[in-house]
């Protein structure tokens, strides 16, 4: 390692250090072990400024900026479209990110969350880089780490740079929704990817005691990190840690295509307390999406104003809201009404005086997942 990366790579951990997200000796030992830039040869992007729609830039082991970008507190997209690598770009590209190295601050909050010792097993959803799994290698060895990847490509050049590090986890490639049977029971299962419903799998598969470290999220976009502990009656529970934590959702559980919009101009409208902020604020955002978890939001003009609309699109029910003359109605059709759904559990969170997330606990059950306050 040369100096200058050597320097890059300590300032980093004194950052880590400093800002609260590294905060165990074990821990940073393995930081200090492993060269991040090892998992970014293959190049990065940048998101480049101002451009809408989102367009990213190549940045290259070759390029001036790759060693500083690496050892950079933030995240790095690492694929778009699902096949799409720095090295296939020149120029600029304007597709969906499908990859990327989670920032390094929130990869130490989360294994340091993840409250391993010696001797645990731990499954990995979400290979990515493979630096956090190098990570786990170095706190407890390869023998005890499982990694699962659903892209094919990403796996391999996981695989390659863990190697270039000396380190040899069992790598999977498949749908991390499912877990991994076969390495089954775990101490610990920690999902790098967001997840609108905790998979009934990765509560079979640890063992009971132990915990899943995940990111619960939606189609409207709020997310946070719940650390679930594992029963014997084979549900799991635990609280949301706040902070508006932010991952990608699992490749299978991404929303499907609007498609053909139903007609928003029927419908019956009525009056509503609760006008479309609710939908902006990240709070009552996660609680609208707790109740209606497979709504969509779009915005859009009609009759010379703004709507503010909440799809199903699995069911078909809808809701348009809009501002008028200072009062906000709801116009809604389909075979269920779903601001009355949301408009209710709104109500109920604002008479407990509108708690912060991290009141929130999470129940996964065979028959599916409710949140309380």
């Amino acid at each position: 390692m040369s100096t200058e990366v050597a320097q890059l790579h300590q300032k980093l951990v004194d950052r880590l250090e400093r800002t609260g997200a590294l905060c165990t000796e074990p821990w940073r030992r393995a930081v200090e072990s492993v060269p991040w830039h090892e998992f970014l040869r293959d190049g990065f992007f940048r998101r480049v400024p101002n451009a809408f729609p989102a367009a990213w830039r190549p940045v290259l082991e070759s390029s001036a900026d790759w060693i500083q970008g690496c050892y950079a507190d933030e995240s790095l997209v690492t694929q778009i479209a699902n096949t799409i690598v720095p090295a296939d770009i020149r120029g600029e590209v304007r597709r969906e990110p499908s990859s990327s190295s989670t920032l390094p601050s929130l990869v130490m909050r989360m294994l340091e969350e993840l409250r391993v010792e010696p001797g645990a097993t731990v499954l990995e959803i979400g290979t990515g880089t493979g630096y956090s799994t190098a990570l786990l290698c170095a706190r407890l060895g390869d023998d005890f780490v499982t990694s699962v990847e659903y892209y094919e490509a990403v796996s391999a050049r996981a695989q390659t740079a863990l190697a270039r590090v000396r380190m040899y986890p069992t790598l999977v490639t498949g749908d991390g929704l499912l877990g991994f049977a076969k390495g089954a029971p775990y101490d610990r299962i920690i999902a790098t990817c967001g997840v609108r419903m905790v998979p009934s799998e990765w509560v079979e598969q640890t063992r009971p005691g132990g915990e899943i470290l995940t990111t619960a999220g939606g189609w409207l976009g709020a997310s946070e990190l719940a650390p679930l502990t594992v029963h014997d009656d084979g549900t799991a529970s635990g609280p949301l840690l706040g902070g508006r934590v932010s991952f990608m959702l699992a490749r299978t559980q991404l929303p499907p295509a609007l498609g053909l919009l139903p007609d928003l101009s029927a419908g019956e409208e009525r009056e509503t307390v609760m006008g479309a902020g609710a939908l902006d604020d990240w709070t009552s955002r996660f609680v609208v999406q707790s109740v209606v978890p497979d709504g969509q939001r779009l915005t859009m003009e009609r009759d010379g104003r703004q709507e503010d609309v909440l799809i199903d699109v699995e069911s078909g029910s809808w809701a348009a809201l809009y501002r008028e003359d200072g009062r906000w109605t709801v116009r809604q059709g389909g075979p269920g009404a779903l601001w009355d759904v949301a408009e209710d559990q709104l109500g109920r969170w604002h008479a407990a005086g509108a708690p912060g997330l991290e009141r929130f606990t999470l129940r996964v059950t065979p028959e599916g997942q409710t949140y309380s306050w």
